[in-house]
């Protein structure tokens, strides 16, 4: 119960990330010479180097989670934050002088082993935690959703880099908002409101939904039996939320899409989220 509090409803993303990796190997065997050198908003990678990162994800997540295997951590003094970008770019160079052919080829190789590894966890157990969603332990099923949206981010890096846009697997866009809103209780940790107010988001299409959240007067949880919304976050579309939560957008530049009722101060607060490591 306090998981369910902390964490929300349990996410099955599995069949999305399923899904979806079937739809990112197409786009990457799809790419054109010239596509591949083009810039992407991972500046300075370009698409080439997109798509190296996430084979290095892939490696280094069947290293860790399926065979238990610890590389060096961070150095002394080094910040979470500083490791990851300085372990990613590091990758990202050993892998220039690897050709779009060979990246294609182990991305495809990688892809089924990591999607049978999630397969062959028992999503309740409790792991490390999920950062951005807060310092407790996290169970496997959040681990599981967070590792899929920053395989689609990354996509989705790549297609605005190519000019060919999402084709927008409804189940699969709702997945990754379900998964980037479960840092709302994090975020608004130092934004505690009467017991009882609460906190609605909702977007707009066949892709978006309704998500609650009420504040015991100390900590905000989620609300399983949603009322009249005390303060409410209306988006018109999936995209300026998602586009938020992994700052492809700043607050003040998505708050122009955002219709607010309610506490203005809450509102404000809630859209510093942040869904990703940064």
């Amino acid at each position: 119960m306090e998981t369910l509090a902390r964490f929300g409803p349990q996410i099955d993303a599995l069949e999305a990330f399923t899904r979806d990796r079937a739809v990112l190997l197409d786009l990457v065997r799809g790419l054109d010479a010239d596509e591949w050198d083009r810039p992407t908003a991972a500046a300075p990678w370009r698409v080439r180097d997109v798509v190296a990162h996430m084979i290095g994800d892939d490696l280094n997540r069947l290293s860790r989670t399926r065979d238990g295997h610890s590389g060096p951590g961070p150095r002394a003094g080094e910040a979470l934050t500083s490791f990851v970008h300085r372990i990613n770019d590091e990758w990202v160079q050993v892998t220039q002088r690897t050709s779009p052919r060979v990246l294609t080829d182990l991305l495809a190789l990688t892809s089924p082993q990591v999607l049978a590894m999630w397969g062959g966890l028992d999503p309740g157990v409790l792991t490390k935690a999920v950062s951005w969603a807060g310092p407790d332990p996290a169970p496997v099923w959040l681990d599981l959703a967070r590792d899929f949206t920053e395989y689609w981010v990354h996509q989705q890096q790549i297609r605005d880099a190519i000019g060919r846009p999402d084709p927008g697997d409804p189940a699969v866009v709702h997945t990754v908002l379900d998964t980037f809103l479960r840092a709302v209780p994090h975020t608004l940790s130092a934004h505690p409101r009467p017991d009882g107010e609460t906190l609605d988001i909702t977007v707009d299409g066949a892709a978006g939904g309704r998500w609650t959240w009420r504040c015991d007067g100390q900590r905000w949880r989620w609300a399983q039996n949603p009322g009249t919304p005390g303060t409410l976050l209306a988006f018109p579309g999936p995209e300026p939320l998602w586009r938020l939560c992994v700052r492809m957008v700043e607050p003040a530049e998505a708050r122009r899409s955002v219709t607010v009722s309610g506490d203005e101060a809450l509102a404000a607060a809630a859209m510093q989220i942040v869904s990703i490591i940064r």
